[in-house]
């Protein structure tokens, strides 16, 4: 139905050459290499591309030479892995476990955010996590290293003290167990996918709706109509900055989640 409403409107829009209004196809750009191959690329797959690399690269020349007094740039690169490592593993795992997974929690936090913030780069625009095959990735990651994490700690009582909590009465151990199954195996991955996808989708919906009514306002209705023109540009700049703030919480609650799933994992009761 949404897609239909959206086909709908983007025909109008082109029949009477007025205002083109943002529409889910916007995450289904059409392919710019290799097409028709199994490695077809389109422009949000580039800007994943771009994303890692940029990710890469930061931590390669923040990291290759490590000075006892850093530069600015070794102590931006440290300040963000001090965070992750005391702010998130460090404090929901302590310290022995908090650096076994320091690497899968890491990875996952700057991965997120460096895919987040290509939504309001100029000349990228769009989050690199707005369609679904990196949140889904992630997400499995997070959910493997949670069951990993349960099975190694206590590999004969995970699942079943996963299903079967303490204290139940034993006439309602099966419900429970049915809704501990649905809650922590099926649940937790697929909030953690929809969580992060629908944030970035329907940021970048918001932006392209400001900016594009501000272009019409100003360049295709005129007179009095820039008036509105610069009422949504202006909101547009501050949904701008609301969206910075919007892909750092998301990486930090993909992150914070993996890490209190992991918690829960290898809690004693385990």
């Amino acid at each position: 139905m949404f897609t239909l409403a959206a086909t709908l409107i983007a025909k109008t829009a082109e029949n009477d050459g007025g205002f083109h209004p943002p529409s889910i196809f916007e995450f289904f750009p059409p392919v710019v290499l290799f097409e028709g191959t199994p490695f077809a690329l389109t422009r949000i797959h580039l800007i994943q591309i771009i994303a890692t690399v940029a990710l890469i690269l930061i931590f390669w020349l923040g990291t290759r030479r490590m000075q006892i007094v850093p530069g600015r740039f070794q102590s931006v690169v440290e300040m963000g892995l001090d965070f992750v490592r005391n702010g998130i593993a460090h404090d929901l795992l302590g310290r022995k476990d908090g650096n076994r997974f320091l690497p899968i929690l890491t990875t996952i936090f700057f991965m997120v955010l460096f895919m987040n913030i290509t939504g309001i780069i100029p000349g990228l625009q769009i989050a690199g996590t707005s369609i679904i095959a990196v949140p889904l990735l992630l997400a499995i990651v997070s959910y493997a290293t949670f069951v990993y994490a349960g099975v190694k700690k206590s590999p004969s009582g995970f699942v079943r003290n996963s299903l079967f909590p303490s204290g139940i009465p034993v006439f309602l151990q099966w419900f429970v167990a049915l809704l501990e199954f649905l809650s922590t195996f099926i649940i937790r991955p697929v909030t953690l996918t929809l969580r992060l996808l629908m944030n970035m989708m329907v940021g970048h919906l918001m932006l392209v709706l400001f900016f594009s009514a501000t272009w019409f306002f100003f360049f295709t209705a005129g007179s009095w109509w820039s008036l509105l023109g610069a009422g949504t540009l202006a909101f547009g700049f501050a949904f701008t900055v609301f969206e910075i703030l919007v892909a750092v919480l998301q990486a930090y609650i993909f992150a914070i989640l993996t890490a209190v799933y992991i918690q829960l994992a290898i809690a004693d009761e385990h």
